[in-house]
């Protein structure tokens, strides 16, 4: 694996994210209470064995630049190892990244001066573990140039997908944007390949294809133009995604709408979660804050009502249930739930404060959200949506440090 450079992209705006991404990059929105997303790409790298990462970052990305370097400077740097945010150079253009394929090559400097024998791509904002070394010794047993990491879906949704198509050996011989009719795998019509937006190139082979793409007037891509391309002159293979999750169902996750992310979050909180982050075997890193352990208190007075509990939840550090309810929810660290307050199915960010008597149900609550006493939100749509973001399932949305001067009447 030390003949591996790897760059993470990370530089996407998360529009379909807002207003979560109204301050941030989208891999760095919070995620199942103590993460970012991009946590997740950044863990696979370091279980994985490498260790030369580069984080390409762009839009709004102080946040995200600023969790790298606290959380991620865990290498030695002394032996040529490091996790580096790296903001765009404009050494070869003045203009922002104009896709995936551009953005490696405005930072061709970095790859340049490693002299990496491979270049690995991947995206900072899914969720999923794998090995990207199993990924690696398939290149090498298929005398490959170029690897795109791929994953069987059934055949009836792959059309809102990058389609793969490979023949009986895996070899890809056609890349197609969101087909009509995809193309199925050879021996399982039920199911297709879809791309993951995860690339291994021989390093030689793609600088030339990614110098000529910038010549050209492209979209810059790696899925539309660069794989493609690559397809007619080289040698480029599917190599399909073994879950390092250990479920009997495969978990790879672009979290690309609130509903989404909130199902995502959701699940962390099931009996049996799909997604499982209690492997000491694959362990997720993040930046871990210096919080207290959490706090439930005012059990005594159950009787009267005001009793601190949490339920099929997940409760990070710093966090105290005074006398509240919560259930089936993602508490970031620092947060409190006053008297009486009851909280359902909701992510509540950092240092939110849910005030006496409110009641909380299906909500995203940003940081630095202060939600007023007897405040109701997530029981009735439109008073809802007269002040914040609602989505078509009503799921409710309250920006970062938005101020809360009175609480909501529920009966309109």
């Amino acid at each position: 694996m030390k003949s591996i450079f790897t760059m993470v992209l990370a530089g996407g705006k998360g529009e379909r994210l807002y207003p979560l991404t109204d301050q941030r990059a989208k891999p760095a929105v919070p995620f199942g209470g103590k993460y970012r997303i991009i946590d997740f790409t950044l863990s696979n790298c370091l279980n994985s064995g490498l260790r030369k990462v580069a984080v390409l970052i762009q839009y709004k990305s102080h946040s995200l630049d600023r969790h790298i370097r606290v959380g991620w400077d865990i290498l030695n740097a002394e032996l040529g190892e490091y996790i580096a945010s790296v903001p765009p150079q404009q050494r070869i253009s003045e203009d922002w990244y104009r896709g995936t394929a551009d953005a490696v090559y405005q930072n061709m400097f970095l790859i340049d001066g490693e002299q990496p024998e491979f270049l690995l791509i991947l995206a900072g904002d899914h969720i999923y573990k794998m090995n990207y070394a199993e990924m690696y010794h398939w290149l090498l047993a298929k005398s490959a140039d170029a690897v795109v990491g791929a994953i069987d879906i059934p055949i009836q949704d792959a059309h809102r997908f990058g389609i793969v198509s490979v023949d009986e050996d895996y070899r890809i011989t056609q890349f197609t944007e969101k087909p009509a009719v995809p193309d199925c795998i050879p021996g399982d019509p039920a199911h297709a390949f879809v791309s993951m937006g995860i690339y291994l190139f021989r390093t030689k082979v793609i600088r030339e294809h990614l110098i000529e793409d910038a010549r050209e007037g492209t979209a810059h891509d790696f899925g539309k133009n660069i794989i493609p391309r690559m397809i007619k002159d080289s040698r480029v293979y599917a190599f399909k995604f073994q879950d390092a999750n250990k479920k009997a169902v495969q978990y790879w996750r672009d979290i690309g709408t609130l509903d989404a992310y909130w199902e995502a979050n959701m699940d962390l909180v099931a009996v049996d979660p799909q997604f499982n982050l209690y492997d000491g075997n694959w362990p997720i890193r993040t930046y871990q804050g210096q919080y207290p352990p959490a706090k439930f208190v005012f059990a005594q007075d159950y009787q009267g009502g005001r009793m601190g509990v949490a339920l099929d939840s997940i409760v990070c550090g710093g966090c105290i249930v005074s006398g509240g309810r919560v259930q089936n929810s993602v508490l970031s660290p620092n947060v409190r739930v006053q008297d009486h307050a009851d909280v359902r199915e909701s992510i509540l960010m950092e240092n939110v404060v849910i005030g006496e008597h409110a009641r909380i149900r299906r909500a995203i609550i940003d940081k630095d959200v202060v939600i007023p006493p007897h405040t109701e939100i997530g029981y009735n749509r439109d008073a809802d949506a007269q002040r914040f973001t609602v989505t078509e399932s009503g799921l409710v949305v309250i920006s970062k440090g938005m101020k809360l001067h009175a609480a909501v009447d529920s009966s309109g």
